[in-house]
C-alpha cells in the first residue's frame, strides 16, 4: 500500500473543503472497498478524508413524510438494528451483508457511492425509490446509478444521507456467492400504492437495474404466478467463474418469484 495522509473532519463543510483542496484526495467511509483497493495498489491517493467522525452523517430517523432517513456513515450493523421495526426488508438486507466484521465497519453511503455491481444496498435504494442526499443536492435513485461502479456524483461531492420511502410490502432475496457473500444475484422488490418496483443486483454488466417486464406483470397481478412465461434475457449479464450469463438470468426470475412470495 502506498503512503498517504488521513484527515478526520468534524463537519460536512470541512470534508468537502478538504476534498476540493486536493485533487488526489479520496473520501473514506467504512473502507471495506477502498482499503483493499489500496492494498492491491489499484489507487494511490495523497490523502484520505474520513467521513466517519462527522456526527450529522450518523443516525436513523423518520421524517415528516414517513420516510426512513439514514446518515451515510451509519454502519450496516446499525441499519440492521435501527430499521428492524420501520423497514424490515431493509433490515434483513443489511443484516446479511458480508460477515460481522464487515457489517460493523462498512457504511451505507460508502456502498452506494461505490456502486459495486454485486452490492446489496444499490438494489434497496433503487427498489425503494430512495432519494440520495449529498452536500449539494437531492438525487432520485433512478437517476443516481449510471453504470458499473459509476454514479452521477460530481468530483468532490459526497453522500450525506439516504431517504427511503417505506412500501406496503417488500422483500430482498439474495443468492450469495459463498466466499465473498456478495450477491451472485439479488432482487429487492417493493410494493407501493402506486406500483411495484423490482431492482436487480449482481446480474448485469451495467450494474443495478430495474426489471420493467416483471414490474408490469406484478402491477397487473401481484403473485408469483404472474411471472410465468416472463424471463430475464442473458444478454448483458455477467459471466464469470461463479455463474454464466444464462444462469444469472435464470436466477433473476427465481429470486423475483421468491421475493413476491415473501412479500405476500
Amino acid at each position: 500500500m502506498y503512503s498517504f495522509d488521513i484527515e478526520q473532519p468534524k463537519t460536512i463543510a470541512d470534508a468537502v473543503a478538504a476534498l476540493a483542496g486536493d485533487e488526489e484526495a479520496m473520501a473514506l467511509g467504512g473502507g471495506q472497498t477502498l482499503i483493499p483497493t489500496l492494498k492491491a495498489r489499484l489507487a494511490a491517493p495523497s490523502r484520505l478524508i474520513s467521513l466517519t467522525a462527522i456526527p450529522e452523517m450518523h443516525g436513523i430517523c423518520m421524517d415528516d413524510d414517513g420516510r426512513v432517513c439514514i446518515g451515510a456513515s451509519t454502519t450496516h450493523a446499525e441499519v440492521a438494528e435501527g430499521v428492524r421495526a420501520s423497514y424490515p426488508a431493509l433490515s434483513a438486507l443489511a443484516g446479511h451483508i458480508g460477515d460481522p466484521a464487515v457489517r460493523n465497519r462498512g457504511t451505507l453511503g460508502g456502498s452506494i457511492a461505490n456502486n459495486d455491481p454485486s452490492a446489496c444496498y444499490p438494489a434497496a435504494a433503487l427498489g425503494s425509490g430512495a432519494t440520495i442526499i449529498t452536500n449539494a443536492r437531492a438525487i432520485a435513485a433512478d437517476d443516481f446509478f449510471t453504470g458499473l461502479f459509476e454514479t452521477c456524483l460530481e468530483e468532490g461531492e459526497i453522500i450525506t444521507e439516504l431517504r427511503f420511502s417505506v412500501p406496503e410490502a417488500a422483500s430482498y432475496q439474495k443468492f450469495a456467492q459463498p466466499a465473498s457473500r456478495f450477491a451472485l444475484v439479488g432482487v429487492f422488490l417493493a410494493r407501493f400504492s402506486d406500483g411495484v418496483r423490482v431492482a436487480v443486483t449482481g446480474a448485469s454488466e451495467g450494474g443495478v437495474y430495474r426489471w420493467s417486464d416483471a414490474e408490469a406483470a406484478l402491477n397487473e397481478d401481484f403473485s408469483a404466478a404472474a411471472l410465468e412465461g416472463i424471463a430475464a434475457s442473458p444478454q448483458g449479464m455477467i459471466g464469470d467463474i461463479h455463474a454464466s450469463p444464462e444462469y444469472r438470468a435464470h436466477l433473476v426470475g427465481v429470486m423475483t418469484r421468491r421475493a413476491v412470495a415473501a412479500a405476500s
